[in-house]
């Protein structure tokens, strides 16, 4: 007949069974789920998911798992640490005990994420986004400038020397005009009459003080 502890421990597990599965079918092909049944450290492997290490069930406990089953002080969560798959490929592992109502560690549910590949990855979008340092120093926008910026940037630019656009002396809008040129305002479309309209000048004085 079995014991109240052991139909406990059988719960537990078969409850453990469910997360270790669903949580390997969350991650395919990147993160195996193994449930560890630390009862017996010759056949620990109960259950593995998603299998990248190649253990089977049935298979020996790793040298954390023998730790813990000797030692119920050992840490319940090591999270995060490096590892490696039989084949070499790096992991980075995260280990949880489990223990019954009597504090002892019955159980432990291991998740071993393959880094290998996110760490090609990583280094295909860091080349792939990194600037190049010997680029030349000029502050570039991709995006085009239209008539509306023309106006307002006359407008600060009067507002900075304490004018209105159309009280702006000659040397002033001259300078100004030369400014929009350099910034490529004067590309766009319709500038010229834009310009003018708002300084109070011709298209011509315009035109003349773009040469």
């Amino acid at each position: 007949m079995t014991s109240p502890e052991n139909a406990e421990t059988e719960h537990l597990l078969s409850e453990l069974d469910k997360i270790t599965t669903a949580l390997g079918r969350t991650f395919p092909g990147l993160c195996e789920v193994v449930l560890h049944d630390l009862r017996d450290p010759l056949h620990t492997v109960r259950t593995v998911e998603n299998n990248i290490s190649g253990r089977k069930p049935g298979d020996s406990a790793t040298e954390l798992g023998l730790a813990r089953i000797q030692d119920p002080e050992f840490p319940a969560v090591l999270q995060n640490y490096a590892n490696s798959f039989p084949d070499g490929r790096a992991s980075k592992s995260t280990s949880i005990g489990i223990k019954d109502s009597q504090g002892n560690y019955i159980a432990a549910l291991c998740l071993n994420v393959d880094i290998s590949l996110l760490s090609t990855l990583t280094h295909q979008l860091s080349a792939l986004t990194r600037i190049d340092e010997q680029a030349p120093m000029v502050e570039e926008s991709m995006r085009p400038k239209s008539l509306q910026e023309i106006r307002i940037f006359i407008a600060t630019y009067a507002a900075e020397r304490g004018k209105t656009p159309q009280s702006l002396d000659a040397e002033s809008t001259r300078a100004l005009t030369r400014t929009l040129r350099d910034e490529g305002f004067m590309n766009i479309k319709k500038s010229v009459p834009t310009v003018s309209e708002a300084i109070g000048v011709s298209r011509a004085t315009i035109y003349n003080y773009l040469k």
